[in-house]
């Protein structure tokens, strides 16, 4: 534009303002950088899933948080604290890994709006207990690891919502007790890790732990431990070893149990050295296994022999599908529980074997093992048959074989007034029907260089279509022009006698 050019109104140049007008439009259509480059703090490395803020040193989560995560890794930092709902705006995170910080608690709402959380990682910091309400929010947790905190507690309820839970650690802790009575509640058919070792726990309720599904102990690592030693103990965990479980067999030398409270380093490698529990096995609170086999079809009754009252005791039985069943029974009465803890089955059946185990209850966390049957169903064959399968298999040959003799050799007649002795055959004569060539149907056509015999004629028996007192009509080659030639009258009265003997079908009376 020309510089000269002014406003009409005030006077003012006009280029100026149309070169800011110009710059304006510019800047607008120019691409400006992604909000999810933005988002991602400056000493984090963002993926489209992944967020790794790992060794940095943060004191504080970072704001900015892209939504897209589906792992965050903020390990090896400087955290203490997590505010509320700081997971609000990631709600596709499945991983969480906050190992090697400094947190000593959990706000009561630190993980809410993580519903889909599975993995957490906690490890390595100074949590000193396990409360309530710090995982509650977390419904589809599977993996949590809390091994080498400060803990000295964990409530009871602290896993009671997580239904999903399958690994659990908190070994490399400071716990005394453990609330084991809340494992039986605790995704039961679920868990497969809970790992308590090497911390102080001084005593295990044994009969707890005894009647726990195979699962569970086959994962449930309790070694490095200065547990009490007992007879109860050593059995229980002789008995896993036996079983093969890894808990158990895999640290068989770390398992040790104190002999003594007045001497504080009194401990003993119990299952690398078992000479003091040789004893144990004859003690009267091991409880063996009895065996019992049982036809299908059949009721059976699971009686233990035991001492205690009837009114302040409670039973139960474990299933070998690890299903407890209480008085009066199961919903459709198929088990049944008796006051005195008999286990009735109504109908024995095949996947019903396994092994039961009777419990008397005097509190709601206090079990009592009394015995275990390992029942097997058979089916009525392996109890004893009547026949054994050779012997059916012989009978059936000679009934058949007697069936075609009486096939061959006693067939009736076709009919009752048919049936007489036919009269005696006549001595072979020149032409007679004995001496002819005898066939059911006729030669084919002669050929060209086939000769004819002058001394040999052929006779042809087949059955008339007219049936006449079960007789047949010879069929006569050109040979036999005349029917009244005394040949043929012979032939005639040959083939009567034999019609019976020569018949292509079965005589059927």
């Amino acid at each position: 534009l020309p510089s000269t050019m002014s406003s009409p109104v005030t006077g003012d140049p006009v280029w100026p303002r149309v070169a800011k007008l110009f710059l304006l439009l510019l800047q607008l259509s120019t691409p400006q950088a992604s909000p999810q480059s933005q988002r991602c703090p400056a000493a984090c490395i963002c993926t489209s899933d992944l967020m790794s803020c790992s060794r940095q040193m943060l004191q504080r989560v970072p704001q900015a948080l892209p939504p897209t995560t589906t792992t965050l890794d903020l390990s090896h930092n400087a955290l203490t604290q997590l505010h509320d709902r700081w997971l609000a705006a990631l709600p596709h995170l499945e991983a969480l890994h906050l190992s090697h910080n400094q947190i000593r608690d959990l706000s009561p709402r630190a993980f809410h709006n993580a519903s889909f959380l599975r993995h957490l990682d906690m490890s390595s910091n100074h949590l000193h207990a396990v409360e309530r309400h710090y995982f509650e929010a977390l419904v589809s947790l599977e993996e949590l690891l809390l091994y080498n905190n400060r803990i000295t507690r964990v409530d009871e309820n602290a896993f009671a919502k997580l239904s999903g839970l399958r690994k659990v650690y908190l070994s490399w802790n400071n716990l005394t007790t453990f609330p084991f009575h809340a494992v039986q509640g605790l995704g039961i058919y679920n868990l497969r890790t809970l790992d308590l070792s090497s911390n102080n726990l001084s005593s295990i309720p044994v009969e707890v732990l005894a009647v726990l599904p195979e699962n569970i102990g086959n994962g449930l690592y309790l070694h490095n431990n200065p547990i009490r030693c007992s007879c109860p103990l050593y059995l229980m965990l002789q008995r896993w070893n036996q079983r093969g479980f890894s808990s158990v067999k895999d640290f068989s030398e770390e398992h040790t149990c104190k002999v003594s409270d007045n001497v504080p380093r009194s401990l003993i490698k119990f299952l690398k050295h078992s000479r003091m529990f040789e004893n144990c096995s004859s003690s009267a609170e091991d409880v063996h296994l009895s065996h019992l086999e049982v036809v299908v079809g059949q009721p059976i009754l699971l009686t233990c022999n035991t001492s205690l009252p009837h009114a302040a005791t409670a039973y139960m039985w474990i299933t070998p599908q690890h299903e407890p069943i209480r008085h009066p029974g199961n919903s459709n009465r198929s088990l049944e529980v008796y006051g005195n803890g008999s286990l009735r089955i109504a109908v024995a059946k095949p996947w019903l074997s396994g092994v039961y185990v009777g419990l008397a209850m005097n509190s709601p966390y206090n079990f009592s093992r009394m015995c275990e049957f390992n029942m097997t169903v058979l089916y009525p064959k392996a109890a004893g048959e009547t026949f054994s399968t050779g012997l059916t298999t012989l009978l059936g040959c000679i009934v058949s074989l007697v069936l075609v003799i009486i096939y061959l050799y006693l067939t009736p007649c076709r009919c009752l007034g048919c049936c007489k002795k036919p009269a005696p055959l006549s001595p072979p004569q020149e032409c007679s029907a004995q001496s002819s060539i005898l066939s059911t149907t006729p030669p084919a056509t002669d050929g060209p260089n086939r000769k004819a015999s002058a001394n040999k004629h052929v006779v042809f028996l087949e059955p008339i279509r007219e049936t006449q007192n079960g007789k047949i009509r010879l069929a006569l080659g050109e040979d036999f022009p005349d029917p009244k030639h005394p040949k043929v009258l012979q032939l005639k009265s040959d083939s009567e006698s034999i019609s019976s003997v020569f018949s292509d079908t079965p005589i059927v009376s």
